[in-house]
């Protein structure tokens, strides 16, 4: 379990702080209004990460280890990252969704190639920008043409980091 005080949160906290210091020296009431939108973003993004963070610690409680590992451990194999590669494609919403889901994948014993399938695979195909944006915008074809010619990138970057980085 990693403490609350990790670099990365010791960074944000830092960052925060002098950004808000130049805001100030900007003009005294832009940190307040910086803060009003970032508490806004927070309203925002609370109702959908609460959920998130459930299901994930849900799947991780309820999927047993064996299952798991057998399924997406390091013996996983190609089956690993075509099976990580479709759940990146159905899993909906933003990061929000997949990154805690991930996360609980990871913690649950998931090797990192279907790890690394399973994110590139949301970040291509993920059903709610093609429902929402693409094919509105683009049309069928398009959305057809893009996921037609993208179904390799996911199932190829797990097996990258499993050659390259012996996982």
């Amino acid at each position: 379990m990693r403490t609350p005080f990790d670099p990365a949160l010791i960074v944000m906290v830092i960052l925060a702080i002098s950004l808000s210091v130049v805001a100030y020296l900007k003009d005294p009431g832009l940190p307040w209004i910086g803060a009003k939108t970032g508490f806004s973003l927070l309203w925002f993004i609370l109702p959908r990460l609460v959920p998130a963070l459930i299901l994930a610690g849900l799947l991780q409680v309820l999927i047993p280890q064996e299952v798991v590992l057998r399924y997406f451990g390091r013996q996983g194999g190609f089956r690993a990252l075509v099976l990580a590669s479709m759940a990146g494609v159905l899993t909906p919403g933003g990061p929000m969704v997949s990154v805690p889901f991930m996360v609980a994948a990871a913690n649950s014993g998931v090797a990192m190639p279907p790890l690394v399938a399973y994110m590139t695979s949301w970040s291509l195909f993920g059903m709610q920008r093609i429902i929402a944006w693409e094919a509105p915008l683009m049309g069928w074809h398009f959305v057809a043409l893009r996921v037609a010619s993208s179904l390799l990138f996911p199932v190829l970057a797990g097996w990258l980091v499993g050659v390259l980085f012996g996982d």
